[in-house]
């Protein structure tokens, strides 16, 4: 499995972001339709800054020109303002203020637009993001850091609006730069020319940044990427680390990490500055050529001091919006390598997808058949090999068998978390994938080996499985559960909050309010995986109580590992490497030699050494605490 650092090496020998960004921008300008109006309001905007950029100097020009100098005022002038030196000052400075007062108001209004666009794309397609992860098959998940795919929807997601957003503010540099550019050479061709020699040396410098400078920019920010996959670890597993006492390896890890990453990231930090250091002193290298230049022309009197002074402040001018067209190539090279690499999540294929003609299932008998079944994962083939079984609706089975038999991947293909690679689930005497997914998977109530639950209240993870149940039915599902009284003793009822996943209560409270869950969903299918296997004797007792009058009415598959949970089951099938090599009912399996008897005879010894591993408590003998047990020796 690749990290984030990995991903982004590999992509140093592509070709440049900016080539493969242009060709990405179908798959981004489709979340700019639903702000049409927005964006048709920013490129208004944008056009009219361009303008207002262009008029900047001319203020300043007709003052030195007209009243300082000897320059016959522009015939359009007197019509207006007239001919005096006060009228034409005061027009000078109105115009100076109303320029710069429109370009703020503009700049503010530009700001709304763009900023509203931005939010509003980003959410959109985070959004898509988010829902397509979902969609994503559990192999998926279990293939991928989930770290890596928060690092994508969180951060990644995040180019696509600087991306649109950003093209205004390119679009407006570039209507500048032309309109500078022919305004310039209307006054002085030679001048223009001069002052834009260095465009191609600007133009050359985002070339180079694109080759030299991305690749590090996109290791350095892969390098965050898992920075945060090891935090987020971290806190999933903050109960493994603190049991075997990890702290300091994993802040050892965590800090040689964010040490190599901080390095990287000074490095950049100063190649950038370098960079923009020699594009600013080729921009003063070209305004200081034009001054010296033009200064001579003014002197020969072939030039005016206004003309001068405009073509400074164009020169100032168009190598601003050129410096910023530089920098927002830069940043959009990075832009479109983090949107391709968020595509990557969204164009994941999905695994388990809908046919076209899906129909939405109603509530189902719960008749279930395998037919032929099989499955491998890439990693690990013939996991279930050609197994075929059914299920009458109404009816229980256990399916029994070694670690690693594949049990969980049989369950997991009724409710198509897998689709099998060969073979047919049915269910109704119809193939699972003639249905609508969302309608297929109501059909399932789930009570899995570790109960997993929100943190919020106990009162939203009961009516999880039923989004508007009633506080009537909610209590109903938990007397039923035998989690009620439990419930009604805590200080704040059905409103404690549980914390993330459940921590606050115990393991079988946990499992007992899961159980309270999937009897509110009153589905016919029940799944049952393990659901014991990690509780102690006497809360198994009374979990086992709520499950038999869970499965009441309801076509049960049980996965289980004590097996005397499953004697009162319809039937047994054993499996081992992918295939069913027993079935029956749980006497007749103890009875016939095979594997079932081998595992009933080793829990068995297991129960008997686990009777016998302590002697019973004699008189005089003293209490002993083994890992919360009380345990009894001889005072001698």
């Amino acid at each position: 499995m690749s990290t984030p650092d990995d991903q982004q090496e590999g992509r140093q020998s592509r070709r440049s972001a900016l080539v493969r960004g242009w060709k990405l921008m179908p798959r981004a300008l489709p979340y700019l339709k639903p702000y049409k109006k927005h964006a048709g309001g920013t490129i208004g905007v944008t056009i009219l800054l361009a303008i207002l950029a262009l008029a900047t100097p001319w203020p300043l020009a007709l003052v030195i020109d007209t009243v300082l100098g000897d320059k016959d005022v522009p015939s359009w002038v007197p019509s207006f303002v007239g001919r005096s030196n006060t009228s034409l000052i005061v027009t000078a400075v109105v115009a100076t203020l109303l320029i710069t007062l429109l370009t703020g108001g503009f700049g503010v209004l530009n700001e709304f637009l763009s900023t509203t666009i931005n939010l509003r794309v980003i959410l959109d397609f985070r959004s898509d993001m988010y829902k397509h992860a979902q969609r994503l098959s559990l192999a998926y998940h279990d293939d991928n850091m989930s770290g890596v795919i928060l690092y994508r929807i969180n951060n990644q997601a995040g180019s696509i609006g600087p991306i649109l957003t950003n093209l205004p503010e390119l679009m407006q540099s570039l209507l500048t730069v032309i309109g500078i550019a022919w305004i310039v050479y209307r006054i002085d061709p030679a001048l223009a020319l001069l002052a834009l020699a260095v465009v191609p040396v600007i133009a050359y410098s985002t070339r180079y940044y694109g080759e030299k400078i991305e690749p590090v920019q996109l290791k350095v920010r892969g390098m965050e990427g898992y920075n945060l996959s090891l935090v987020h670890e971290m806190l999933s597993m903050i109960r493994v680390i603190v049991a075997f006492g990890r702290e300091r390896y994993e802040f050892d890890r965590f800090r040689r990490q964010g040490d190599a990453m901080n390095d990287a990231r000074v490095k950049l930090t100063v190649t950038q500055s370098l960079f923009k250091m020699i594009v600013n002193f080729m921009t003063a290298a070209g305004t200081a050529a034009v001054l010296g230049y033009g200064a001579h022309r003014v002197l020969q009197k072939e030039l005016t001091p206004g003309e001068l002074l405009v073509i400074l402040s164009y020169v100032a001018a168009v190598y601003h919006p050129l410096e910023s067209m530089t920098n927002t190539l830069s940043w959009f090279q990075i832009y479109w390598s983090e949107f391709d690499h968020a595509l990557e999540l969204l164009d994941k294929p999905l695994d388990v997808a809908e046919k076209p003609n899906a129909v939405a299932m109603g509530k189902a008998r719960g008749d279930i058949t395998f037919d032929n079944v099989q499955f491998s994962y890439e990693t690990r083939p013939d996991v279930l090999q050609g197994l075929s079984f059914s299920v009458p609706a109404g009816k229980s089975v256990a399916i029994v068998g070694p670690t690693g038999a594949g049990k969980s991947t049989l369950v997991s293909l009724m409710p198509r978390f897998y689709d099998p690679t060969g073979g047919r689930v049915l269910i109704d005497g119809r193939p699972v994938d003639d249905f609508t997914l969302e309608s297929l998977r109501s059909q399932f109530s789930i009570v899995l080996q570790e109960p997993l639950l929100f943190s919020g209240t106990i009162s939203d993870n009961i009516k999880y499985g039923k989004l508007h149940a009633t506080h009537a039915e909610i209590e109903a599902a938990a007397r039923a559960a035998n989690v009620h009284d439990f419930i009604a003793k805590l200080p704040d009822g059905y409103n404690t909050k549980l914390g993330e996943r459940g921590v606050k209560i115990s393991g079988g409270e946990r499992q007992r309010i899961s159980i309270a869950r999937a009897f509110l969903r009153g589905s016919p299918i029940l799944i049952l995986d393990e659901p014991t296997s990690s509780i102690d004797s006497r809360t198994e007792e009374i979990i086992l109580d709520a499950l038999e009058r869970l499965m009441v009415g309801r076509t049960t598959v049980m996965i289980a590992h004590r097996l005397s949970t499953v004697r009162h089951v319809d039937e047994i099938l054993v499996l081992n490497d992918g295939e069913i090599v027993q079935r029956g009912h749980h006497d007749d399996l103890v009875a016939e030699d095979g594997l079932y008897q081998d595992l009933w005879n080793a829990q068995i010894r297991a129960r008997t050494r686990k009777r016998t591993a302590w002697p019973a408590p004699v008189a005089g003998s003293v209490p002993v605490h083994v890992n919360g047990d009380a345990k009894h020796r001889s005072p001698a």
